[in-house]
């Protein structure tokens, strides 16, 4: 487990604080709330806020969620008994200023800067997301394409320099998240 110090505002809620595995980095600029758990070399940037307080928010392994970017969840009701947690798959990149509520996303994503991704939609492993698109609720992104727009629609397949690119994005965070560490300690 990665200790608190050196970190941004984590407060718990109803006795449920972030946890925080190896190699964490988060700016002391953030405010994480509840049940959030961040995996090995996960990075959070300046600015983001995260409320796990009505429902669980994950963040995978290498992921990156960048400046200002809003992560929540929607709340368990009669019509919708388990809610939606936010779970981020791993090698993630969320791009500056997005907002993901109670959405599911797999693993090697890009979320361009500004997206919009609303409750119970879902973007299965190997997407980008173009900057500014909305995912409406419910909506499920496929595999291997690019998706632009409002409401987000599928453009074309990945090509192979787009796909290699996506572990290599979430590579580029974790070796910057590195050196912020190192400074900080």
């Amino acid at each position: 487990m990665t200790s608190w110090k050196n970190y941004g505002t984590l407060r718990s809620y109803k006795g449920i604080a972030p946890e925080l595995k190896a190699n964490v980095y988060i700016d002391e600029a953030c405010v994480l709330v509840g049940d959030i758990k961040l995996d090995d070399d996960a990075s959070i940037w300046p600015l983001v806020a995260a409320r796990g307080d009505v429902n669980h928010i994950c963040i995978g392994k290498r992921s990156n969620v960048q400046d200002g970017s809003v992560l929540h969840v929607t709340r368990k009701s009669d019509t919708n008994p388990d809610g939606n947690p936010l779970l981020i798959g791993d090698d993630v990149t969320i791009g500056h200023k997005a907002m993901l509520h109670g959405c599911t996303l797999g693993d090697r994503i890009l979320v361009g800067m500004g997206a919009i991704i609303l409750d119970g939609a879902i973007l299965e492993d190997d997407v980008i997301l173009g900057a500014g698109s909305l995912v409406p609720p419910g909506k499920v992104l496929k595999s291997g394409y690019l998706y632009v727009g409002s409401p987000a629609k599928q453009v074309r397949k990945l090509t192979e320099a787009e796909l290699a690119f996506l572990p290599q994005s979430a590579d580029n965070y974790v070796n910057l998240k590195n050196e912020y560490l190192r400074e900080v300690q």
